[in-house]
This record gives C-alpha cells, sequence and structure tokens, in this order.
C-alpha cells in the first residue's frame, strides 16, 4: 500500500522549503494587517478633508470588516473547492483593485464601496492562508507555525505603519492607499515561485495531475516522490458548511465563533480608533500612527511569545489566559494618560493581549478541523465573527458621538475578550476528528 504523504510531512521534520512557505503566508498576513489598518493610519486625514464626524467615521472604519465578512464566509469554502494558491491569487487581486479605488474615492459611499472591495480579497486571504500554513507544517510545529502566520498581522502594521507615517509627513491620505496596492501586486510572483497547492489539498480533491503536482511538492521539500496516491478519504455526503455542524463539529464550530466574535470587536476597538482618539488629544497624524505602530509591535510581541509558549502550555489555556489579559488592557487604556509615551506604552501593552488572543484562535481553528473543510471552518468562524465586529468600530463612534468619554467605551468595549475566554471554557476536553472520517 501506498504511504500517504500527509503522514510523511506529518513524520519528517520540517525543510527550508517548507519553512519558506510559512514565511511567504506569514509575509500574506502581514500585507492583510496593512490594508485593514490602512484606514486607520488614512482616517485622521480623511475627516479633515471632508469634514466628517466620528458617528461617520466610524461606519468608514467598518466598512472593509463587512466586506471580510462576506470574505471569509464564501472565499474560505472556495478555497476548499479550487485550492488555496488559487483563492489567494484572485484575494490579491480584490486587494489590489481595491486599494487603487480607495485611493481615487471622492467621497464617503464610494470610498465605503472600495473598502469592502478590498474586505473580501482580505477576508478570503486570511481564510485560505490560514489552511494553507496548517497543512504546509510538520505535527510538531503545526500550532507554531500558524502562530508565526497570524503573528504577520501586527508586523504589517508596524511597517505599514512606519512607512505610513513617512508618507503622511509629504503625501496626503491617498499615499497610504497607494502603496498598499503596489504591495499586493509584489506578492504575485512570490505566491507563484515559492507557495505550491498544498499536498492535503490536492489529496483530498484528487485533480487528474494529482500525483504529478504532489511529487514535485514532495521533492521540493526534500522527500523522495510516490508510485501512486493511497485510497482516497471516504468523501462526506454532506457540503463543507453544513459538515461544520455535524455531530463531531458542531462543538467547536459554534465555540469558536462566538469566542472569535467576541474578542475581535475588543481588538478592533483599539486598532481601529486608536489614530482618531489621539488626534483628538492634540497630537499630529503622524505620531497618531506612531502610536499605532507602537500597539503593533505589541501585537507582534504577543504573537511571538504565544508562539514560544505553545510547546511548553497547552494552546487553550495561552489563549483564555491572552483574553483575560486584554479585556483587563483595554480598560487601563481608557483611562487618561499624562503624554505621547505613556499612551504608546499602553497601547503597546494592550497590543500585546488582544493579539495574542487573536492567533491563539487562528491556531486553535487550525488543529479543530480537517483538511476538507479547514478553509471552509476558517472562513465561517472568521466571516461571521468579523460580519459582527464590523460594529465595533461604529458602535464605538456612536458612543463617543453620545457623549461618553473614552473610559468609559474602552470599559463596554473590553467586555468582547472576557466572554470570549469564558465561552473558550467549553472546549476543555474537546479534540479534533481523524482525517478521513466521516463528518
Amino acid at each position: 500500500m501506498a504511504e500517504d504523504p500527509r503522514a510523511t510531512l506529518d513524520r519528517a521534520p520540517m525543510s527550508r522549503f517548507q519553512w519558506g512557505v510559512v514565511a511567504t503566508m506569514i509575509g500574506l498576513n502581514a500585507l492583510d494587517g496593512f490594508d485593514v489598518l490602512s484606514i486607520s493610519f488614512a482616517s485622521p486625514g480623511i475627516a479633515a478633508d471632508w469634514g466628517i464626524d466620528r458617528a461617520a467615521l466610524g461606519i468608514v472604519l467598518s466598512m472593509e470588516l463587512v466586506g471580510m465578512a462576506i470574505g471569509s464566509l464564501f472565499l474560505g469554502g472556495v478555497a476548499d473547492r479550487i485550492g488555496r494558491r488559487n483563492t489567494i491569487l484572485c484575494c490579491l487581486g480584490l486587494m489590489t483593485v481595491g486599494m487603487l479605488g480607495a485611493a481615487s474615492a471622492s467621497g464617503i459611499m464610494i470610498l465605503c464601496a472600495w473598502r469592502v472591495l478590498t474586505g473580501l480579497g482580505i477576508g478570503g486571504m486570511l481564510a485560505a492562508t490560514n489552511a494553507a500554513v496548517a497543512e504546509a507544517a510538520n505535527a510538531r510545529n503545526r500550532s507554531l507555525a500558524v502562530v508565526l502566520m497570524a503573528a504577520g498581522y501586527p508586523v504589517g502594521t508596524i511597517i505599514g505603519g512606519s512607512i505610513s507615517a513617512v508618507l503622511l509627513a509629504h503625501y496626503d491620505w491617498r499615499a497610504v492607499f497607494v502603496f498598499g496596492a503596489m504591495c499586493s501586486v509584489f506578492f504575485v510572483p512570490l505566491v507563484l515561485w515559492r507557495a505550491p497547492e498544498s499536498i492535503a489539498f490536492l489529496m483530498h480533491k484528487r485533480p487528474p495531475d494529482a500525483l504529478e503536482r504532489i511529487n514535485k511538492t514532495l521533492v521540493r521539500m526534500g522527500h523522495a516522490p510516490i508510485d501512486a496516491l493511497p485510497a482516497a478519504d471516504a468523501q462526506p455526503d454532506k457540503t463543507p458548511i453544513a459538515a461544520l455542524f455535524s455531530p463531531l463539529l458542531v462543538r467547536a464550530t459554534v465555540l469558536l465563533t462566538i469566542a472569535y466574535l467576541a474578542h475581535i470587536m475588543t481588538f478592533y476597538f483599539i486598532l481601529k480608533w486608536i489614530p482618531k482618539i489621539v488626534v483628538d488629544m492634540g497630537f499630529p497624524p503622524p505620531q497618531a500612527a506612531g502610536v499605532l505602530v507602537w500597539a503593533s509591535i505589541g501585537g507582534a510581541t504577543g504573537s511571538l511569545i504565544l508562539g514560544l509558549l505553545t510547546g511548553r502550555i497547552r494552546l487553550l489555556a495561552l489563549t483564555i489566559a491572552a483574553m483575560l489579559l486584554s479585556a483587563a488592557l483595554v480598560i487601563v487604556f481608557g483611562r487618561e494618560q499624562s503624554g505621547l509615551s505613556a499612551l504608546s506604552v499602553v497601547a503597546a501593552a494592550a497590543g500585546f493581549a488582544t493579539n495574542a488572543g487573536v492567533v491563539g484562535l487562528y491556531a486553535l481553528i487550525a488543529q479543530s478541523f480537517p483538511t476538507g473543510v479547514r478553509a471552509t471552518a476558517t472562513g465561517f468562524v472568521i466571516g461571521v465573527g468579523r460580519g459582527g465586529s464590523a460594529l465595533a468600530p461604529a458602535l464605538a463612534g456612536f458612543l463617543f458621538a453620545a457623549g461618553y468619554g473614552l473610559q468609559t467605551v474602552a470599559i463596554f468595549m473590553g467586555l468582547g475578550s472576557l466572554v470570549a475566554a469564558c465561552v473558550l471554557l467549553g472546549l476543555r476536553g474537546w479534540s479534533k476528528p481523524a482525517e478521513g472520517a466521516a463528518v
């Protein structure tokens, strides 16, 4: 009987090529991070240019989250049908067009439409990259690889925010979107070169050239080719979305979706509103972008520390602890700070905890679902979560407009992380069904 190449990859040490695939996905998630927060970097200039208030600005800040929800829900399923790499390339096209459109927008409605389109690409991208990383890594390093991929998000905001601060010092807010479009175009040849379709996907779908493509990838990973494909997995009677609610998976689907929805509302309150809050305190937009960069530095640090701890402490426990810390630090962020330095430190601490919670959730999603529904599950959890979280920036904007102070708004928005921590307690004792099991 032919050996299953997925078992070979699970057992063997990871090659440089496999780490290269992970690195490419980290870069793509960094691009996602910048594209999501590009509107935050640009928001002070947009508000000044068009004379819009906080309530209207909150709606603008939510628009790509709406697109991300739709993209995650629908394109996550597409990635389980046409492949991870093809989906990633399509998403890069959507993101490029959306960013260029935002740079040319002349009013709020047009800008909102372009941000929804950009969000479609970002949402589908995350579902595909999460699955691609999980399937490129071996069993020992799978959680670490997914956490590192998720850590690309704050890294993208650090690099992109630093560049945005320079751009905003010399140009208007439109330059931020042009830069994002250029980065999206850059990644197309990189994906074609360094990110082949995952072996797990090819084994599951079995296209006519599956054996040839699997062998080509195995050789690039340093393994011997196989002579024939092993027996196919039992194909489920249900569609991938329906399979998520089968008796074997419904517990993980429901709990992870609720936890992601609750925590991501806290996460996006911090990331979306920092620049405008800092500008309203009397600081110029480049310095406001700098505070957001410090929040992202804290986020990247939180991701890396959580990744390093996954080998010593159970992932579920780490994620719950990060969420409890997130709730506390977001409330601290709402207190009046003495100056820009103190504000940057608190923003970095809040970013540390909120982002650690997010990457912990991504790793939990990747390890909780089998190959045939992994991208669909990622897309569903993130799609529903971000669909609800699109309310977060708008809700905060309406609370500010209604006269509530930063401390009150921060306490209210910080409750999301606390709710998420409580929900994740329901996953104790649960484990993923075996590959090939009928779900």
